[in-house]
């Protein structure tokens, strides 16, 4: 439990990506089905949940990323 609470920015993070990249899908789309992270809600969702932690761990302090460690 205490993984998730130092992390809890990343994991916000990756829920807004989540979020963000559903709603590309729903909004946006593939219409042929053959585009591979459009294609699929779940991959799409999965796609900008990583994006969306990396994104927010780009931007955290060096002192919050070193006392994690």
């Amino acid at each position: 439990m205490n993984f998730f609470i130092k992390h809890k920015q990343v994991f916000l993070g990756m829920i807004a990506g989540a979020i963000v990249g559903y709603l590309y899908f729903y909004f946006v789309g593939c219409e042929s089905g053959s585009c591979s992270i459009t294609s699929k809600p779940l991959n799409s969702s999965i796609y900008g949940s990583l994006i969306g932690g990396l994104f927010v761990n780009v931007f955290q302090k060096e002192s919050q990323k070193n006392k994690s460690e």
